[in-house]
C-alpha cells in the first residue's frame, strides 16, 4: 500500500470525526431546549453513525457516514407547572441529552481525530525521508 491510500484512509476518518464533532456540539447547545407548546416534544439527541468502506481499486478501506439519527431514548420529565410547556400534569419533557455522555463522546472524537492527523503526519514525513534518501 503506498502513501496515497494511507492518507485517504485518515482523511476519511478526519472526515468522519469532524462531523461527529459538529453533531455532540449541536447536542451540547441544545441540551436545554424544552418544547414550545404545552405536551410538545423537546430536542431529540442526535447521533452519527459510521460505516466502514473497502476500496479495491486503491486497496485501501476508510470510514464513511452513514447518517445522523435521533436518539429514542425516553424524555426525562420535570414537575414544572409554571412552565409553558408543561403537561396537563405539570410535567416538562426536557431534552434526552446527557452533558456528561456528550462531553465524554466529545473526548473521544477529539483523540480520534488527533489519531488520523498523526497518521497523515506520519505518512508524510516517511515520504519526505524516501525522497531526502533517493537524492
Amino acid at each position: 500500500m503506498g502513501m496515497d491510500p494511507t492518507i485517504a484512509v485518515s482523511a476519511s476518518g478526519l472526515r468522519a470525526q469532524s462531523l461527529r464533532m459538529k453533531v455532540i456540539a449541536e447536542n451540547l447547545a441544545n441540551a436545554d431546549s424544552v418544547a414550545t407548546t404545552p405536551g410538545g416534544d423537546p430536542y431529540r439527541r442526535k447521533v452519527a453513525t459510521f460505516k466502514s468502506v473497502v476500496d479495491g481499486k486503491a486497496g485501501a478501506g476508510g470510514v464513511k457516514v452513514s447518517g445522523v439519527v435521533g436518539d429514542r431514548t425516553d424524555f426525562p420529565r420535570v414537575y414544572q407547572p409554571g412552565n409553558p410547556a408543561a403537561d396537563a400534569a405539570g410535567y416538562v419533557r426536557t431534552p434526552n441529552v446527557n452533558m456528561l455522555l456528550e462531553t465524554a463522546d466529545m473526548k473521544a472524537a477529539q483523540r480520534a481525530y488527533e489519531a488520523n492527523l498523526n497518521a497523515i503526519e506520519s505518512a508524510r514525513n516517511m515520504t519526505m525521508r524516501t525522497l531526502d534518501l533517493l537524492k
